[in-house]
């Protein structure tokens, strides 16, 4: 089955419900936001950069979803607080957080390169942390949060200890919110994705490929070979199973850190 024919098949099995996505202005947020609002859902997108946010809205409406742009920064946590306060009066609610805003690159502990240990960790980890604690008075019992980690919150790879240990923080943060969270009946699950086709992980390849000493095709063909089934994924893919977890169907899992990544990780 083709994705276009899969986003056709879930139909508006997420019809009414009210969604915020950090991050949303680009790559995999931006995928995720089209998923939800062609599932039926209204969608807040968040991010820093208006203009970002803005044309990602536009596409929405052009696609008849409600969205709306909101402002903010995952690492402040008064300027999260007021955000979130802004995308529930804007959607007149909010059922689902999607804690996707991120940010990669190197940054190595006992190699040499540029120390980027709290850039890194402040947004990835602390971002998820905040976001979640002020969309929690808003999620009403069986709603939904889902974390983006990375299938380097399952292993290691050297030169990227920042960026490592902040996605194996997600999948932990997960798993005790989903404890936390249990009475409640709100499920929190997150995904692990491998390669997917955005601006990060280009940046990624062109670092590899200059480490490597060969060009950017060179590299993308070396990433592609650890891959099982050797292709990159796109945003909607991510998306797609973000629909799922918002789902009625998801109602039962909880705590579970997804691989999304064409089988790199097999656990």
């Amino acid at each position: 089955m083709s994705r276009s024919s899969n986003r056709q098949s879930r139909g508006k099995q997420l019809q009414g419900l009210r969604c915020v996505v950090t991050g949303g202005g680009s790559g995999i947020g931006e995928g995720i936001a089209h998923s939800l609002g062609e599932a039926g859902a209204s969608v807040a997108v968040l991010g820093r950069r208006r203009k970002n946010l803005n044309r990602v809205v536009k596409d929405l409406e052009a696609k008849n979803i409600t969205a709306v742009a909101v402002t903010g920064d995952v690492t402040d946590e008064a300027s999260i607080r007021r955000s979130l306060k802004r995308a529930h009066k804007a959607l007149s609610g909010l059922d689902v957080l999607v804690n996707n805003a991120g940010v990669g690159g190197p940054n190595g502990c006992a190699l040499p390169g540029p120390d980027r240990w709290h850039e890194v960790v402040r947004t990835n980890l602390d971002g998820v942390y905040y976001t979640s604690r002020a969309a929690l008075p808003f999620l009403p019992d069986g709603g939904r949060v889902v974390n983006i980690s990375s299938v380097l919150g399952r292993f290691g790879v050297p030169g990227y200890t920042a960026y490592c240990a902040s996605k194996h923080g997600v999948i932990g943060f997960t798993k005790a919110l989903a404890l936390e969270l249990a009475a409640r009946k709100i499920t929190v699950n997150a995904i692990c994705p491998g390669w997917v086709d955005t601006d990060m992980a280009a940046d990624g390849l062109q670092a590899m490929a200059d480490g490597m000493d060969v060009d950017f095709d060179e590299a993308r063909r070396l990433a592609m070979s650890a891959v099982p089934l050797g292709r990159i994924l796109q945003p909607d893919e991510i998306g797609s199973l973000v629909v799922w977890l918002a789902s009625a169907g998801a109602s039962g899992m909880t705590g579970q850190a997804i691989s999304h990544c064409g089988g790199q990780v097999m656990w």
